[in-house]
């Protein structure tokens, strides 16, 4: 419709832009240290914008829904890596951001991950597409 590409963004480009980015203030979650001010932490979905947004302007990166990314879940090597890129098959994506339905603290913490079946329906699971300039 727009004539522009659209995709999900890698894991490393979604937690880039959850931690924001170059103006990152290096916070546990997305805009600040107190989750209260982020994220509704569970229960239903809410509009988008109605909590702070961080560093980038960027809206509910720590709640709301969790998110598909492009990579498949596996383990990541131990080096130290820039825009590593997640194993190329799988049967399970990577979700990120902590969906309504988590109740621990520790699951809306920027490096939480998580993984989904992208062919079973799921209530708090969503996406965000990374613009793509190629």
């Amino acid at each position: 419709m727009t004539g522009k590409n659209f995709r999900l963004p890698t894991e490393a480009e979604w937690e880039f832009a959850a931690r924001g980015g170059n103006k990152s203030k290096g916070y546990k979650y997305s805009g600040s240290d107190d989750l209260d001010e982020v994220a509704w932490r569970y229960g239903i979905t809410h509009s988008v914008g109605t909590k702070k947004e961080n560093e980038l302007g960027i809206y509910d990166m720590s709640d709301n829904v969790n998110e598909w990314v492009y990579d498949r879940m596996g383990d990541y090597n131990s080096d130290t890596q820039t825009n590593p890129q997640g194993p190329l098959t799988g049967s399970s994506r990577v979700v990120r951001g902590g969906g309504i339905l988590n109740k621990f603290m520790e699951h809306f913490r920027l490096s939480a991950r998580g993984y989904d079946f992208p062919w079973l329906p799921n209530v708090e699971t969503g996406f965000r597409l990374a613009h793509s300039t190629d």
